[in-house]
């Protein structure tokens, strides 16, 4: 878990994709020099905890977490290569488990009202929104948090350029996560200065106010 002030403390978290490990640090540096120091990794990769294992270790003021931890394996693995977060899609009592097991601040991902309701029982104050536009999206969101306004989200789905700022601006809106501040092609090109283009216009779009 967490408090709310975790997440609301970068309003945007970089989505990653990496299949190629050797990237991982330059991918790092690029976005901790733009200020978007938490990064999240996903676990769709085979070269995913190994990319999490070398930002950990040599870009330590970068606060790298693991997404898509789904059973108690992968929460474990994400923990060992030295993940500082996790993030789960869903959440059922064995994920939660899992995750409330490695002792660090975590994300559990909610889609309905009884999901959210199952977190908030759990002592979650802050929930994934996955996956947002297609579950509902802003209006989903506007409409849940007139019965849970103890709750938070993190959007993540369907988050772009054109409406990430929409759903910031929702009070009930801790952080959004998305893919396109640096997308898996222009990792695999290492086109690190086009990354660090777009993570500077996130990190500068949020300092000038939402």
């Amino acid at each position: 878990m967490s408090a709310p002030d975790y997440w609301r403390s970068q309003p945007v978290i970089p989505v990653v994709v990496i299949n190629d490990s050797a990237n991982a640090v330059q991918l790092a540096r690029t976005l901790v020099d733009a200020g978007l120091l938490k990064i999240e990794i996903t676990l769709r990769t085979e070269a995913a905890l190994k990319s999490i294992e070398l930002i950990a270790n040599e870009v330590p003021e970068a606060i790298v977490g693991a997404g898509t931890v789904v059973n108690e394996k992968t929460a474990q693995s994400a923990l060992n290569a030295g993940a500082k977060y996790l993030v789960s899609p869903g959440a059922t009592p064995s994920v939660l488990a899992s995750l409330d097991a490695t002792k660090l601040p975590y994300l559990p991902g909610a889609a309905t009202v009884s999901e959210a309701l199952l977190l908030v029982e759990h002592g979650i104050s802050t929930a994934k929104f996955f996956p947002a536009v297609e579950s509902g999206g802003i209006a989903w969101l506007k409409a849940v948090s007139s019965v849970l306004p103890q709750l938070s989200f993190c959007p993540t789905g369907g988050i772009s350029p054109s409406n990430y700022r929409d759903f910031l601006a929702l009070p009930n809106v801790a952080c959004v996560g998305g893919s396109w501040v640096a997308p898996s092609q222009l990792i695999a090109e290492q086109n690190w200065t086009e990354i660090l283009k777009l993570s500077n216009a996130v990190f500068n779009n949020e300092n000038n106010g939402k």
